[in-house]
């Protein structure tokens, strides 16, 4: 599946497709929850310890925007972002213990979502969103794990505004 940065979407479900260079890889939109795309963390996300099930799905068509809902509590859902969509020049890079936690093979670098914060935020405008640990998932396989980019100058809480 592919967004590119002009606002189209392509989808397959959970395949790999060629892309041109202003495409980002993302994942398949449904309004079924049971058909959403699964999505299996390695290792939990920091702070949701108990949970490592989750639904990934599209906000809206043309959007860069995702919910990732926990399978295992109703209660627990993050806002995710398509980070080439919004940060130009945003390419954090997974080593080959990053790649490993998720299946990928050397050289596929997986599709890579960051973690929108908006608690406090009166609009979208005023969220952050954090870049030093994105969510890399295995679009093959729906393995996913949170990396912190140990040594990065990215920062944790980035306006996602300017």
């Amino acid at each position: 599946m592919t967004v590119t940065t002009g606002g189209t979407v392509t989808m397959t479900s959970m395949s790999v497709q060629e892309t041109t260079e202003d495409q980002v890889s993302v994942i398949e939109s449904t309004d079924d929850a049971a058909s959403a795309p699964e999505v299996r963390f390695s290792a939990p996300l920091l702070g949701l310890e108990h949970l490592t099930r989750f639904a990934l799905e599209q906000v809206e068509a043309d959007s860069p925007l995702f919910s990732l809902r926990s399978l295992e509590d109703n209660d627990v859902s993050l806002l995710l972002l398509a980070p080439d969509a919004v940060f130009d020049g945003y390419a954090p890079k997974m080593d080959a213990v990053s790649r490993a936690a998720v299946g990928l093979p050397t050289g596929d670098d997986g599709i890579i979502l960051n973690v929108v914060n908006a608690a406090g935020a009166k609009s979208l405008e005023e969220a952050t969103v954090n870049l030093l640990a994105p969510i890399l998932i295995n679009p093959n396989s729906g393995t996913a794990a949170q990396i912190v980019l140990t040594g990065s100058d990215y920062p944790l809480r980035q306006p996602l505004a300017g």
